[in-house]
């Protein structure tokens, strides 16, 4: 039975909202979750992401926000500064039915003085890592006395970083009298420990994962370690996924079958921890918005990404811990889609295959990599390109001014650009590969908010 939004104490405002956005009925984690949090009761919610968890929380501590008053209502503490952007994104969506809510991102990667500028200027939620979140109390640039509400979002990722002590000192600078939401998609004694310091009779839901194991076709295919990265191009050719991620085990494998996907002609980008901040950002926003076709990452650099329609999983190596494994192939195949989870395994890791084989309690099924033809001559470009424009919203540039200038302006189609990515000093927008170049030559020449802007094309 599908459950209503519309059954909930929520605003005419914001139930015409959720309907212009598309939420057309709640998810399992929703209708566990949203009547409890919106009656102000602290909450343990087990669930994974892409289970629609952001909403859960977003939809009750907007519900309890006074935006007449100029204060931290809330803070959401997330593991990454990946996941604290797309839940700033997700909160800042959801709260367009409500008068200029400020929601303000601090997070690691950017400077200090330039956040501190944004508290000034008056923010209502607060969404951070602990570590920056902790930086701006210590330095009295965040001030908590009027939080009502705080949410620890991927609980058991943030104990699994050693943010434990870091949260905890954060906790003691919130009232007494506020309302706690814990988000994790494990539930380790960790987890137990935190909720009964800083949790008062919290209610507890559980939904099981969203990733039904039927929606995901696994296949397995066994190499030789010389023939390990050739059979990832083989993958791709044969399947020709729109999108894929490709798990490596370490920062250096990652390098390596990057090279070599470029060297075959394929837009792949590498995520690992030796990238800069800014370079991680537009790794990101490409991926996401359809202008890359593979991206190989480590398991450390992808926690907290969420990429919608993911096409295929491909584990490279085979994840050490069998938990991990199922975390991976989680990220395709979901909201009702089907997924491919793809996964080479030499012999020195068949005991990793049984453990994983024995947490999911079925068999792996093995196909020859014999079978794996090209289906076509060609490469699968990516349907998009993206366009870096200079500025963001520290010059007020908002996705509305850019998408007038492509399509008022310079008379492209709605459907010839896609996603628009906004942070402080850049701008993002993904357009048709076909009108790429054009489209950049004539941003230059003409004018986004009556301004003129430098734009160049990110393509490899």
């Amino acid at each position: 039975m599908t459950a209503s939004f519309s059954q909930l104490a929520l605003s005419p405002a914001t139930l015409e909202n959720l309907q212009r956005l598309g939420y057309l009925e709640m998810t399992p984690i929703q209708a566990a979750s949203l009547p409890a949090a919106l009656l102000g009761k602290d909450l343990i919610a087990q669930a994974k992401t892409g289970s629609g968890k952001t909403a859960a929380f977003a939809l009750a501590l907007l519900a309890n926000l006074n935006a007449r008053r100029f204060a931290v209502q809330s803070l959401v503490l997330c593991p990454t500064r990946e996941l604290a952007d797309q839940v700033a994104a997700e909160v800042r969506r959801l709260a367009r039915a409500e008068d200029n809510i400020k929601v303000v991102t601090l997070s690691g990667g950017v400077p200090l003085r330039g956040q501190a500028a944004s508290l000034e200027n008056g923010a209502h939620i607060v969404v951070g890592t602990p570590g920056r979140v902790l930086d701006h109390l210590d330095r009295g640039n965040l001030q908590l006395d009027a939080l009502s509400t705080l949410v620890l979002d991927e609980a058991d990722r943030m104990l699994d970083m050693g943010f434990t002590e870091d949260i905890a000192k954060v906790v003691r600078q919130c009232p007494a009298q506020r309302q706690t939401l814990l988000f994790s998609a494990t539930y380790p004694e960790g987890i137990a420990t935190l909720a009964r310091q800083f949790l008062r009779e919290p209610v507890t839901v559980t939904v099981e994962s969203q990733h039904a194991g039927t929606q995901i076709e696994q296949r397995w295919y066994e190499v030789e370690e010389s023939s390990r990265l050739p059979a990832v191009a083989r993958l791709l050719d044969h399947f020709r996924p729109a999108s894929t991620l490709a798990f490596c085990n370490t920062k250096a494998r990652c390098r390596e079958l990057d090279e070599l996907l470029h060297a075959q002609g394929y837009r792949s980008l590498a995520l690992h921890g030796d990238l800069e901040q800014r370079d991680r950002d537009q790794v990101l926003v490409r991926f996401a918005n359809g202008s890359c076709s593979v991206l190989v990452a480590t398991d450390v650099a992808a926690r907290g990404l969420d990429i919608e329609g993911l096409g295929a999983v491909i584990n490279v190596e085979i994840a050490p811990d069998p938990e991990q494994h199922v975390h991976r192939i989680g990220r395709t195949g979901r909201a009702g889609a089907t997924g491919l989870a793809l996964s080479l395994a030499s012999l020195d890791e068949m005991g990793a295959v049984g453990r994983i084989e024995q947490l999911q309690g079925r068999e792996s099924q093995w196909h020859p990599l014999a079978e794996l033809t090209p289906a076509s001559r060609e490469r699968l470009l990516p349907a998009m390109a993206t366009v870096h424009i200079q500025g963001g919203r520290k010059e007020k540039i908002r996705p509305g001014d850019v998408l007038g200038a492509l399509t008022k302006d310079l008379g492209y189609t709605r459907e010839q650009v896609g996603k628009i990515d906004i942070n402080e000093f850049a701008t993002y927008v993904a357009v048709q590969r076909g009108i790429a170049k054009e489209a950049v030559a004539r941003l230059n020449e003409g004018r986004v908010k009556g301004r003129s802007v430098k734009a160049r094309l990110l393509d490899d």
